[in-house]
């Protein structure tokens, strides 16, 4: 806990330069904490995931009492005008949006899942390419077959997004096309409505990736990003007090920021606690930071 305290004015830069990406990448999962003031032990909380998608690769993480829009609003606080953020469906994703004059991307991996679940519950005899289900994963993959080609092809992401205007927007209207047929011929509770309702409530953010070849089609990126921190949830479980939940997010956002910039996090660890205690100066604490560290310590 010491240390997760003593790293935070390097979490603190990171933060700065996250904050003036151009594209960031946002997600949270749930954390238990013990000994929470005023809550029961069974509480759950919530550890916010952030990243940036250009510029220096950074991996944030931060611990919050709750997953409601107050926490994430300053975590957004400062972001750069103009920036583009990218999220799931959650709503408090759209109030940061609107707040901070944000361009907002939607998740195409989020609304495939919905129909992925809605085709699961159909019996086995009963599937087949009729089903407006499997319709709507078939056309998903075509856009995620338009992105492996042009991750294969190393395309550039002008080049990437003249791929996207020439194939993906005909295969985008014959999604939406499906999306109008069928919105409101089922029940809205039922796993197809529930995958639809999604679909139509996202929609003007799940078409903007194409506007740009630089912007990701999905949140898996991020996704990814918080992955370690829920396997390892698999194994401790939950944070004791709210001091070890912070100090669990700040170490996990340098471990996950050295391993997106191909940096040893042992080494860096090692180099960073020895020169922690000497920085002074903000120059000091900036040349700490993960990306500009090639030398192993010694």
């Amino acid at each position: 806990m010491h240390v997760g305290e003593a790293v935070q004015p390097i979490i603190n830069l990171l933060r700065d330069h996250l904050l003036e990406a151009d594209l960031v990448l946002g997600d949270e999962t749930v954390i238990q904490v013990l000994k929470e003031p005023g809550r029961a032990a069974q509480s759950k909380s919530c550890l916010w995931a952030q990243m940036t998608g250009s510029g220096p690769p950074i991996r944030l993480f931060a611990y919050a009492p709750g997953r409601g829009g107050g926490q994430a609003s300053l975590l957004y606080a400062v972001i750069k005008a103009g920036a583009v953020l990218m999220s799931d469906g959650y709503e408090i994703y759209n109030v940061i949006a609107e707040a901070n004059g944000l361009t907002h991307l939607g998740c195409w991996a989020h609304a495939r899942r919905y129909f992925v679940e809605a085709e699961a519950a159909i019996p086995k005899a009963a599937r087949g390419p009729e089903q407006p289900a499997t319709q709507f994963i078939a056309a998903i993959g075509e856009l995620y077959a338009i992105e492996r080609e042009a991750k294969a092809k190393d395309l550039t992401p002008p080049q990437r997004g003249q791929l996207r205007m020439e194939r993906g927007r005909p295969v985008l209207a014959r999604i939406e096309a499906l999306l109008v047929r069928h919105l409101h011929s089922v029940m809205p509770n039922s796993l197809l409505g529930k995958a639809l309702h999604y679909l139509s409530a996202q929609w003007p953010k799940l078409i903007r990736f194409v506007d740009d070849g630089a912007w990701p089609i999905d949140n898996n990126l991020c996704e990814n990003a918080i992955r370690p921190f829920v396997v390892g949830r698999r194994n401790w479980l939950f944070a004791d007090t709210v001091g070890g939940a912070k100090a669990s997010a700040n170490l996990y956002s340098l471990i996950e920021t050295c391993k997106a910039n191909c940096i040893d996090p042992y080494s860096y660890l090692v180099d960073l606690f020895r020169k922690l205690p000497l920085a002074k100066t903000a120059d000091n604490f900036e040349a700490l930071l993960p990306w500009p560290l090639t030398q192993p310590a010694v």
